[in-house]
């Protein structure tokens, strides 16, 4: 696939990427800022793993009717429900918003709720079997929260640390500020989308960090070798003439990772929409950060040659 791609792909290209860093450094804030108005006046479309609340799952004997099994659990009148498939056209998870009442109360409320559903269902769906049941406390899906707050900063303070020991102090800001306008690019669109943010949506948005890591060290590994090669050339140049050396590897790499996630997107199913949606738009906002962010914002920091010389 790679080598079926790159007889389509320009190589020696010579495209003035670094001249048009104020462009996108223009619309990386703009993107930012809308990001983080996003989710500050809208929030995040947080999933039951966060919320807290029932999950049922259940089989049938055929394919599931969604439509009837959706709108047999929505005249519960139990909150917000959703139902989907979940591995098959035969498997449907229903997720039930967490009930009202704290402590023990709460947890007799979410129970009561799934006895409420598992009622209505045996006597409206018939062949129905119930394979799982769950109930996620506040205080859980609180702590999953932060679990998950942890693991982002985390793996962008552990990124920070190994491109500063591998470059440079230069390399490493740049580096963390390109993984940062990622994960906010990524979240704003989930605050403007609305999409579900559960658990997987983590999982996609640390994946994002080491897709977007990769890609820039393949860059500053080019720009290092440059710095060493070309003492005399401006700084300017370098950048350019790196970023454009490995045009083609960035291009192939995110066309070939985007067929396999549009394929997950629309093939996958709702279980996978989410996550798919989410590598989607990281792969996009990763290719984009590691060519107009990571690069240029050298310029800005001003690496020093002196401190590639042999």
């Amino acid at each position: 696939m790679a080598l079926a791609l790159s007889r389509y792909i320009p190589l020696g290209t010579k495209i003035p990427f670094v001249q048009q860093r104020f462009y996108a450094f223009g619309l990386s804030s703009v993107a930012i800022v809308v990001s983080i108005v996003a989710f500050l006046m809208l929030g995040l479309n947080f999933g039951i793993d966060f919320r807290g609340g029932s999950q049922i799952q259940i089989a049938t004997e055929g394919p599931a009717d969604l439509a009837q099994i959706r709108t047999v659990v929505s005249n519960l009148e139990l909150g917000d429900v959703q139902v989907q498939n979940f591995g098959s056209d035969s498997i449907v998870r229903i997720r039930i918003e967490r009930q009202a009442g704290e402590g023990t109360q709460g947890a007799n409320a979410q129970q009561s709720a799934i006895k409420i559903v598992r009622a209505a269902l045996d006597e409206n769906i018939d062949g129905v079997s119930y394979r799982a049941t769950s109930v996620i406390s506040p205080k859980v899906s609180g702590e999953l929260v932060n679990a998950g707050i942890y693991a982002v900063v985390g793996a962008l303070i552990s990124m920070l640390i190994y491109i500063w020991f591998r470059f440079e102090w230069q390399f490493s800001v740049g580096a963390v500020v390109a993984l940062a306008h990622d994960v906010i690019l990524t979240i704003g669109m989930f605050s403007i989308s609305q999409l579900e943010f559960n658990l997987s949506i983590i999982a996609a948005i640390l994946t994002i960090v080491g897709y977007s890591m990769n890609d820039t060290v393949v860059v500053y590994d080019r720009i290092r070798e440059n710095l060493r090669k070309y003492k005399r050339m401006p700084l300017a140049d370098v950048l350019n003439q790196a970023i454009n050396e490995t045009l083609s590897r960035t291009t192939i790499t995110s066309i070939t990772t985007l067929l396999a996630l549009f394929a997950l997107f629309f093939l996958g199913g709702e279980v996978l929409r989410g996550f798919s949606f989410a590598m989607i738009w990281g792969v996009v906002v990763g290719t984009y950060s590691s060519i107009f962010v990571a690069a240029p914002i050298l310029l800005v920091l001003g690496v020093q040659r002196g401190e590639f010389e042999e």
